[in-house]
This record gives C-alpha cells, sequence and structure tokens, in this order.
C-alpha cells in the first residue's frame, strides 16, 4: 500500500499502533496489503513479544477488533474508531468476490474444519472459486512446511488468502511471508474459520451490538478465554489508565513553564 493511502487510513498513535479509520470498501483501493487485527488481549502479547508487534505495527492494515481499542481510542485521544472484526471483514469479502467471480484461499485449521467452510461457501457463494490448504498442526513451523504452505497458496493465485492459524502465530507467519505470497490481500483472521465453518458460535448481533461480544465468547469458551479476558483484560485497563495519566502529567508540565 502507498504512503499516502496509509497516511488516510491510519489514526493517530495508539501507542506504537496504527488502528484502521477507514471503511471496508477502502481497503479494496490498497494493490497489496497485510492486514491484520488488534484487540486487547493481542496488545498485551505483543507489548511482550517484539516480532508479534512488529508484525502488528507494519501491517498495511490494523483492524480495530475489540471495543476495549475502540474505547480506548477514544478515551486517549478523542478519536471516534469503529470496530471492525475479523468476520465483519472475511463477509465482507466473500460478497465481494461473489460479484465478481473471485478467488480465495483457506490457510490453516484442520481439514474436517476446512471441509465444512467449503460446503458452506457452495451454498452461499457458488460464484467463488476457493481453495484450501491444511498446514501441519505444530508451534513452529519448519521451512519445508512454510515452503509448502506458499506453494499451495501461489498455485492458486488468489486475490484473498485468508489465514487462520491462532494469534499470534498466523500474523508472525504472515509477516514473514507476505513477499512471497502471491495474493492483493492477505488477512489473519484466527476464530473466523471456526465461526464460518460453525464449529465455533459466535455471539449473537445482540451481544455485538451492546458491546458485549468479548463476554458472549467467554460465557461460550470459558476455559478457553478466560484468561484473555479475565487476566490480560485488567492488565490492558491498568495500562490505559496510566498512559492516561502520563499524559495527563505532560500536559500539566508543559502548562507550568508556560506560567
Amino acid at each position: 500500500m502507498n504512503k499516502q493511502l496509509i497516511k488516510k487510513f491510519r489514526t493517530a498513535d495508539f501507542f506504537e499502533y496504527h488502528p484502521f479509520s477507514g471503511t471496508l470498501s477502502e481497503l479494496l483501493e490498497s494493490p497489496k496489503a497485510l492486514i491484520s487485527t488488534i484487540n486487547q488481549y493481542s496488545f498485551c502479547i505483543a507489548e511482550t513479544d517484539p516480532f508479534f508487534k512488529k508484525a502488528l505495527c507494519e501491517s498495511e492494515i490494523l483492524l480495530p477488533d475489540g471495543v476495549a481499542i475502540t474505547a480506548s481510542l477514544r478515551f486517549l485521544s478523542g478519536r471516534k474508531v469503529k470496530k471492525i472484526a475479523g468476520a465483519d471483514l472475511h463477509h465482507y469479502l466473500l460478497r465481494y468476490l461473489e460479484k465478481k467471480g473471485g478467488k480465495c484461499f483457506y490457510l490453516g485449521s484442520s481439514a474436517a474444519t476446512l471441509e465444512k467452510i467449503r460446503i458452506r461457501l457452495k451454498k452461499e457463494f457458488p460464484n467463488i472459486k476457493a481453495g484450501f490448504y491444511s498446514p501441519p498442526y505444530k508451534s513452529v513451523f519448519l521451512h519445508s512446511d512454510s515452503q509448502k504452505m506458499i506453494e499451495q497458496a501461489n498455485a492458486f493465485q488468489p486475490e484473498v488468502l485468508f489465514i487462520g492459524m491462532t494469534a499470534p502465530k498466523q500474523e508472525k507467519w504472515a509477516y514473514e511471508f507476505k513477499n512471497q505470497l502471491d495474493a492483493r490481500l492477505i488477512c489473519s483472521i484466527g476464530a473466523v474459520f471456526d465461526f464460518y465453518a460453525g464449529t465455533v458460535q459466535r455471539p449473537g448481533t445482540i451481544w455485538i451490538n451492546l458491546g458485549l461480544e468479548w463476554l458472549g465468547r467467554l460465557l461460550s469458551e470459558p476455559k478457553r478465554l478466560w484468561k484473555r479476558y479475565l487476566y490480560y483484560g485488567p492488565i490492558f485497563v491498568c495500562r490505559i489508565l496510566l498512559e492516561k495519566m502520563n499524559h495527563l502529567f505532560r500536559i500539566n508540565q508543559k502548562l507550568q513553564k508556560i506560567k
């Protein structure tokens, strides 16, 4: 993505991150872009993982995927930014590809989940040509694993590449190999694979509209997600409050100098 478009889409700094402030339709202006998401959990993890932080900070598009991020942006800078979930991005791009008979590729998850995605896509978006590859399930990919993944995706020549391998693995992998991936939009969307396959239920529109999607997910998967929300949530809030206090302190120092 060129520098002019990056400046257009990015908000005022959120620490060192630059959450996306545009609309989904504006994503299509980009000739090529790495698209990642940021929420309170990924923020906390990235602050302790330099390569993950680099992957998020240097993504051309960083979607504010969570009310914690959008509310914090408003609290710290007064900027109003709309939440855009990975599931919203996925659905928008599928509708876009359906209209033009485009191609997408799903890289990640299990073969069983990918098959469920294939079946649903065929019913809902029959004009889309889709490819699929389930990589080996391991915490760290060998070089040969990554090369096989790249070969599978590039052979299909998709306009959109969806990557679902959980955070932060998916973002770090996509960032490392983005220049070798022959796709215009490279999207790390994690849990969306399971949402669309139906193996995990996304909270309904009532939860989403109330800004409580996180609570709906916590109630549906407490064993897996409790730490994400109940442990990292307070850490995130404390970091935001500390940043606000530091900001007010800096303003007061400047006022004192003027006097």
